[in-house]
């Protein structure tokens, strides 16, 4: 199982991180230990910038290589929620010198996901809207419909480069209104009104 994290996915976030809009769909991978589901999150040691990134999370179903996009419908039954988190000083650094990002995206525990899944077929998937919560104040609110590329634009790229196995996660990218997180802090992601992830920084 991978994760598969889609990156300037909202142009309101790309705008506020000051980052140029894609021409087509931006990705990078996360492995399996950054899973994180339905526990506290332990703030790592090697970060002093740690920021959440709330996404709709895509699970993938069976099999594919070179999907065509009319046919990516096929490929997912059910979605989710979760947290991208990134090690913002980190990434800068990264960035600064012109390095690949792993060490700030693709930590153990990076990926905080709820245990909840929401059939696709019970859910209008253009008009989704999903939010953070962080300490009890509204910090990001997005909407399916905001996405610049779709999930089966998305799963239709992605397959080009490596083949999507059953179980496989993505990650569809973040709104705005990213921040940082701390000590204490508690975070609460909710789709469609539901509350699919409630947990604690430690």
């Amino acid at each position: 199982m991978k994760i598969i994290c889609i990156g300037r996915n909202y142009a309101d976030h790309a705008l506020e991180l000051k980052n140029t809009l894609p021409d087509e769909p931006l990705y990078f991978l996360k492995p399996d230990t950054a899973i994180l589901k339905e526990k506290d999150f332990y703030y790592p040691n090697f970060t002093q910038d740690l920021h959440f990134e709330c996404e709709i999370v895509v699970k993938i179903d069976r099999v594919g290589k070179n999907i065509d996009v009319k046919f990516a419908h096929k490929y997912y039954s059910e979605i989710s929620l979760g947290i991208d988190f990134t090690a913002r000083d980190l990434q800068q650094k990264c960035k600064e010198k012109g390095l690949p990002w792993e060490k700030a995206k693709a930590f153990d525990h990076s990926a905080p996901i709820s245990s909840k899944w929401l059939k696709i077929k019970e859910i209008d998937f253009n008009s989704i809207e999903f939010s953070l919560i962080q300490n009890g104040i509204l910090r990001q609110r997005g909407f399916s419909r905001d996405m610049i590329f779709s999930i089966d634009q998305i799963i239709a790229y992605v397959s080009k480069f490596i083949t999507l196995k059953t179980g496989d996660l993505i990650y569809l990218g973040t709104p705005a209104g990213v921040g940082p997180v701390g000590i204490g802090d508690c975070l609460q992601g909710f789709l469609n009104g539901e509350e699919m992830f409630s947990f604690f920084v430690k």
